[in-house]
């Protein structure tokens, strides 16, 4: 029997990468003789490398959004040669289902997206009532057109190596005396879905008293809120944003003992590193993209005015979030660690 070698398109957010391993999973459930290949941006090879379902990953070189046609056609002709039976594009576009048409891979799976026709062959028209969740709606991508797949879902599970993580303690010279809160008050898609400053210094401050340490994870982007959250508790914080690379950062969260998060990345590799996990929904959907993990609670208000999916508040109040307690969110993350402990 031929090996299927299946090219998936990976999307380009970290969190979304994540959710992909539920449907890595469910490939080699399925037939775990099969390859799977993910062509994706650079900085998700952090990712993959943790992913044992996947056996290469390649990179995007095109960024986010660009067209570049005749790369992509270049990238296809390269791709030829590996003899793909199918490939399966998560991204809704147009121009990310192209390198499989070029590659000429016989099978080409994915929802219409933009009008897809023609260049994926094995087109599925979305029932948002039946997939509401993105992570069942890239699962469905694995069992053949007009099956439905199974209602439990595959929880995504990055696996860490030990050498690697040593490496990482060393470099930043972390101590592991104590046990560690991981906060990620970051969000890269807008203001909207960051909980404030200050209930997340209140929080920092709460478990600092009770004698655990607080490490503060984030991008580049994330620094002047961190640095904030460290001026409010007077410096007693690791401050890891713009510190750490994508691959450190999840070997460095797995040595923490809870989480508390905005929606973001960071909040699906917690969980996928399997820790509590308070995660703070306001402009996002938690019926969407809930952080997937047994050990995970999420607080949503339920306003009127959200979801609203917004990067910056449209009424310019933000109760959504700035009504969200430390109070609650304390309580919530005592709850899930003496129920994990």
């Amino acid at each position: 029997m031929k090996l299927k070698k299946i090219l998936v398109i990976g999307p380009s957010w970290v969190g979304d990468m994540v959710m992909a391993q539920s449907l890595f999973k469910s490939l080699k459930l399925q037939d775990p003789e099969c390859q799977i290949d993910v062509l994706a941006p650079n900085w998700s090879k952090p990712l993959l490398d943790r992913m044992p379902e996947v056996s290469n990953a390649i990179e995007m070189p095109i960024g986010h959004g660009q067209l570049k046609l005749c790369a992509r056609y270049r990238i296809a002709k390269q791709l030829r040669v590996n003899g793909y039976t199918q490939a399966i594009v998560l991204p809704n576009s147009f121009k990310s289902a192209l390198i499989p048409f070029w590659a000429k891979i016989p099978l080409r799976t994915g929802w219409r997206g933009e009008m897809r026709w023609g260049v994926l062959n094995d087109t599925r028209i979305l029932d948002k009532n039946l997939y509401k969740l993105m992570v069942r709606r890239y699962i469905a991508l694995s069992y053949h057109k007009n099956t439905e797949s199974p209602d439990k879902i595959i929880l995504p599970q990055l696996v860490i190596d030990k050498s690697q993580q040593s490496l990482s303690i060393d470099k930043f010279n972390v101590e592991l005396t104590k046990p560690i809160l991981a906060l990620c008050p970051g969000a890269e898609f807008g203001n909207a879905k960051r909980w404030p400053v200050e209930y997340y210094a209140k929080v920092a401050s709460q478990k600092i008293a009770d004698g655990w340490d607080v490490w503060l994870f984030g991008s580049k982007n994330d620094i002047p809120v961190t640095e904030a959250i460290q001026l409010q508790t007077e410096n007693n914080c690791i401050n890891l944003a713009g510190k750490t690379t994508l691959g450190e950062a999840v070997d460095l969260m797995a040595l923490t003992k809870a989480v508390v998060t905005n929606d973001s990345g960071l909040m699906h590799v917690a969980t996928a590193l399997d820790k509590p996990v308070v995660a703070l929904y306001g402009a996002s959907d938690p019926q969407y993209t809930p952080p997937l993990g047994d050990k995970a609670e999420y607080i949503f208000l339920n306003l009127k005015c959200s979801p609203c999916f917004a990067r910056e508040c449209p009424l310019q109040h933000h109760d959504c979030m700035n009504n969200i307690k430390p109070d609650a969110v304390i309580a919530t993350l005592a709850k899930l660690v003496d129920k994990h402990a």
